[in-house]
């Protein structure tokens, strides 16, 4: 074994340990599911800051986005960005301190438990849809965590890929079982760091590797429609395709959908002080804001880096592995040369754990807190009901393992669905929840409904005819179950007084 892979190893080991060591520290301290699933509201604004944007960024932030801008250029991957960035601070800025308060008041750990105390729903049908919306669309979200994983390992180490991908699902599953929201919350604020380190030095390692800052801006001055806002590169024919008003209005739509992201929502609920909010959102923004830029960045050099032969050119979703790549070539210049190629690595392992982990215990709260106890109304003692939590978020990885099973998949494409999923089916919700008085169950129920079914409509149904249709399933399907949620609101029985003195209160 060469000196450049022992380095490599050694970096990720002593990652992996660490995280592992944060799960076997918190578990100490979780002994109830309010702990295990919320961290007893105990979050500092830096840890919830960089907790919400480590779990958000995923593996999308250090594979998909860089392979985005190495194949097409910018546009696609800057408006994704820009809308994302808009997405985040006004998620912090309009919906955390209210979210943090009404939950608090209506003693809600969940988001589908929020949702059926907010309306008072006694049969718990809000819980039910919204749990189930949860495990449909987490289960292939967190599967691309995985595949993520796996994809990193068997490119690195020439592995197999099902060997690597379970091993990666393995150690994200033992830290999140053993410490829950504490240890995932710390952990993703380790992994923010370790994110922030692989960038800048892969930007710094990358562009000496294209040859220098002008070397690549020569190279994509070359390409047509590379640097347009307004055009798109098409590498297999080195044309551009023109990118319209509607398609920028269609991607700066993925801002959306942070509304509707239970995992992020979470953050918010966690908070201990509320009032230390502006930290939070200062700070996640920011890091949000460079941090895509940079990753952009880094899709363009690796451009010019391939264009001049420093790493193989890449086509279809072997682009996500830009970062490896330039990783694997720092790896060669030396033991300490590859301990920082460790280091990057671990960066990658750090943006996809940070997301699976905090998926995985957003799922199994929604099978074991929201179905089985809330919904089926199984009244256990807290030590077993715990016992059923971790058990559950074992099942759900397993089957998201059996998702991520296929090795071919594209991290951004599965991600951009998911995320759809929520934005379109919670983000509606959340925001009358909290800023509507007359809003009530019956209309919560069916934009919920209807946001989750129209994902599923216009992505397989109405996307494929075409010209003005051809847009991010996400925009219409948020304002048609934004529409229908008010509709219904208006056309059923207004909320009762306890319900709107309630939301006068907060």
């Amino acid at each position: 074994m060469s000196q450049s892979v022992l380095g490599i190893i050694a970096a990720i080991i002593i990652y992996l340990g660490g995280m592992l060591y944060i799960g076997y520290r918190f578990s100490k301290r979780t002994e109830t599911v309010d702990e295990f699933y919320l961290g007893g509201r105990k979050l500092g604004p830096l840890a919830a800051a960089m907790s919400a944007e480590a779990s958000d960024m995923s593996s999308w932030l250090l594979m998909g986005l860089p392979g985005v801008a190495y194949l097409t250029g910018i546009a696609d991957a800057a408006w994704t960005a820009i809308g994302l960035a808009v997405g985040t601070y006004l998620n912090w800025l309009i919906v955390a301190k209210k979210l943090r308060l009404y939950t608090a008041k209506t003693n809600s750990i969940t988001v589908p438990e929020f949702f059926s105390n907010r309306y008072r729903d006694e049969k718990k049908i809000l819980t039910l849809i919204a749990a189930l919306i949860i495990v449909v669309f987490f289960v292939p979200y967190t599967a691309s965590g995985f595949a993520a994983c796996g994809k990193l390992f068997a490119t690195l180490f020439n592995a197999d890929y099902h060997v690597t991908m379970i091993l990666s699902a393995v150690v994200i599953i033992a830290y999140t079982a053993l410490g829950g929201f504490m240890a995932v919350s710390i952990t993703d604020l380790v992994q923010s760091i370790i994110m922030t380190i692989a960038l800048v030095i892969i930007l710094l390692f990358g562009v000496n590797s294209a040859g220098g800052f002008d070397a690549v801006m020569e190279n994509a001055k070359g390409l047509a429609g590379y640097l347009s806002f307004t055009a798109i590169h098409n590498a297999a024919d080195q044309t551009a395709s023109p990118y319209s008003f509607l398609t920028i209005c269609s991607t700066l739509a993925w801002g959306l959908g942070y509304f509707g992201m239970p995992h992020i929502l979470l953050r918010f609920m966690a908070i201990k002080d509320e009032n230390k909010l502006s930290i939070s959102r200062r700070v996640g923004t920011i890091w949000v804001v460079i941090s895509m830029a940079v990753s952009i960045f880094i899709g363009i050099v690796g451009n010019a880096a391939s264009a001049r032969g420093a790493i193989a050119t890449l086509a279809g979703s072997d682009s996500e592995t830009v970062i490896v790549r330039f990783a694997s070539l720092l790896a060669e210049n030396g033991i300490f040369a590859a301990l920082i190629a460790g280091v990057v690595l671990a960066g990658i392992l750090a943006s996809t754990m940070s997301t699976a982990d905090s998926q995985l215990l957003t799922a199994s709260s929604a099978v074991s807190r929201d179905l089985f106890t809330g919904v089926f109304r199984k009244e256990l003692d807290a030590k077993k009901t715990l016992q059923i939590s971790r058990l559950t978020l074992l099942v759900v990885a397993l089957i998201g393992v059996v998702f991520a099973w296929d090795s071919t998949s594209s991290v951004f494409r599965i991600v951009s669905f998911a995320w759809a999923g929520f934005g379109a089916s919670f983000g509606p919700v959340v925001l009358l929840a909290l800023f509507w008085k007359r809003s009530n169950r019956y209309g919560a129920l069916a934009g919920m409904l209807t946001g989750g079914i129209m994902i599923f409509v216009w992505k397989f149904l109405v996307r494929p005819l075409g010209g003005v249709l051809d847009i991010y399933e996400l925009l219409p399907a948020f304002l048609i179950a934004l529409a229908v949620n008010v509709i219904v609101s208006l056309a059923t029985p207004a909320p009762d007084k306890a319900i709107t003195d309630e939301f006068d209160a907060i």
